[in-house]
């Protein structure tokens, strides 16, 4: 199974993004994606940008994340 998370482009150097997800900074490459800008929403997976999605998909995909580690927290 793979996974991805929603990441917002604070700033891009060359083929390489700093981006941001879930309150960490991380490194991204972007050779996947076409266009890419800072801020940008993309989904990341295993330090690539694998996909550009819309501010709405992205806020929207963190808030379930959210939502399901404080259930994930509530229940121990």
């Amino acid at each position: 199974m793979c996974l991805s998370i929603p990441a917002k482009i604070l700033s891009i150097s060359g083929s390489m993004a700093e981006v941001s997800a879930g309150g960490s900074v991380f490194k991204a490459g972007i050779q996947m994606i076409e266009d890419a800008r800072p801020g940008d929403y993309i989904l990341l997976h295993a330090g690539f940008a694998i996909q550009k999605i819309s501010e709405e998909e992205a806020l929207e995909t963190i808030r379930l994340i959210d939502e399901m580690n404080d259930s994930l927290n509530t229940t121990r």
